[in-house]
């Protein structure tokens, strides 16, 4: 069965939408955006009538659906990984169908529509992306068997079902400074107070060298029901001046300053409370305290240093015309070529790579660490500068690639934040999607008919 070489590159993505980008093929590849890979496949011509086995909401899905998607998910499924039997693969397609019919219908009950310049500018945009203009994409689509009305629709699909989930999922996900700053602080190991300045207000009760246990306990309770009080609401100036039998200064507030400059036990019982909270009874060797937070304020904390890599490469895409196998070896080739000083890396990859990078010379600019997917940037990291790695194979083809330098550098407090934010938020993103999936796919009439063959 062949298959096409035509790729998509949608605009964007809104994030790893994990059972959705094997059925569509879209694939994570960069820190702050993700691109979206598609591999066009000739209709599956079935020998006997098609028949339904699946009913979403009345709507249908049949077998050669189920066989389309099947036959896209096996194509473009990840080097190195095991892949089901052909059976379990069927019954993942059936799956991912059901999945997309009911948020499809769901979007049209939302009243989204995409207007036809927006599948105009995809469809301009997998022309593009794959080094032609629309009528070359078009003759490409008819030698291949497609039909450009069903890819326009797909295209079309895809739009819609970025767009519900934008609205649906991506838009209510919300990430804290709080959550932020934890994410830091278990990265480092440690609840570091580090960054952090604190205004923090004491209400203390002295605890004299010479007490007795009666009195300490008398102590501790009245702590216990000054702390109790504080946390229901009551002003917390007016408790201090209250339990603490005198006018203090500033209702006991402290004032905002970095935390090393409070003592440790004052920041380890703070640092994860938000402004407002209450801690205590705390006791010390002066006494029992009972602190509130009034301000918290992220300072910045010391840079961290990172490696970045600037490394270049040559993509040879699989087509019907170049296996994997044959692309593996024009690229041993092309290394043998600039090994031996007959040319050199960048007019190779001039010459021959299939991306973007090809017009300057396959460079790929300077990036950290997991920019790159993961079987691209496991060579990468492995490999000495200025040297050239065998070819390796990828998601997107096979590969050529050189280091060219090597750096450390550091990155500021809000870079940290930045990064710590995107990692979370693309978590919460992945859990949000799989509840609100799962909850349309739950109110769903999906009727089970004859297993797909």
């Amino acid at each position: 069965m062949n298959k096409s070489a035509i790729c998509f590159f949608l605009p964007r993505v809104p994030f790893a939408f994990k059972a959705v980008l094997l059925s569509w093929g879209l694939v994570l590849s960069g820190f702050n955006f993700v691109q979206a890979q598609t591999t066009m496949v000739k209709p599956v011509i079935s020998r006997s009538a098609d028949f339904i086995v699946a009913v979403v909401n009345s709507e249908p899905i049949t077998n050669n659906e189920v066989q389309q998607q099947r036959t896209r998910m096996e194509t473009q499924w990840p080097e190195g990984m095991p892949k089901p039997s052909s059976q379990e693969l069927a019954k993942q397609a059936l799956d991912q169908l059901i999945n997309d019919k009911v948020q499809l219908q769901q979007a049209r009950e939302s009243g989204i529509r995409i207007e036809e310049d927006a599948v105009d500018l995809a469809e301009a945009s997998v022309a593009r992306q794959n080094r032609m203009d629309k009528d070359q994409l078009r003759a490409k689509l008819t030698q291949e068997g497609s039909s450009l009305t069903a890819f326009r629709t797909q295209l079309r699909n895809q739009l819609i079902l970025t767009r519900l989930r934008e609205r649906e999922v991506e838009a209510q996900v919300r990430i804290s400074e709080n959550e932020v700053a934890q994410f830091l602080r278990d990265q480092r190991g440690t609840p570091s107070p580090m960054g952090v300045d604190l205004n923090l207000a004491m209400l203390v009760l002295p605890v004299p060298e010479d007490s007795t246990e009666a009195q300490i306990t008398a102590l501790q309770a009245r702590a216990d029901t000054a702390a109790r009080r504080a946390r229901t609401g009551e002003d917390f100036a007016k408790l201090v001046n209250e339990f603490m039998g005198d006018t203090v200064p500033n209702g006991g507030a402290m004032g905002l300053r970095p935390s090393e400059r409070y003592p440790t036990l004052f920041v380890d019982n703070t640092l994860n409370l938000k402004v407002g909270d209450i801690a205590g009874p705390i006791r010390s060797g002066a006494g029992f305290h009972v602190l509130k937070v009034l301000e918290k304020r992220q300072g910045e904390a010391p840079p961290v240093m990172v490696t970045q890599t600037r490394v270049r490469h040559i993509l040879l895409r699989i087509r019907p015309d170049l296996t994997q196998s044959q692309a593996q070896d024009q690229l041993q080739k092309i290394k043998q070529n600039i090994s031996s000083e007959q040319t050199t890396f960048a007019a190779m990859a001039r010459e021959y790579s299939q991306d973007g990078s090809a017009m300057s010379g396959g460079d790929l600019g300077w990036s950290n660490s997991g920019q790159f997917v993961p079987e691209f940037e496991q060579v990468m990291n492995r490999l000495p500068p200025n040297q050239v790695s065998e070819p390796l194979v990828s998601r997107f083809g096979v590969h050529l690639i050189e280091v060219t330098e090597r750096r450390e550098v550091p990155i500021s407090a809000s870079e940290q934040r930045e990064m710590a934010r995107n990692v979370l938020r693309e978590k919460k993103l992945d859990e949000a999607f799989t509840t609100w999936q799962e909850d349309l796919r739950g109110r769903a009439f999906v009727e089970m008919r004859d297993a797909p063959q």
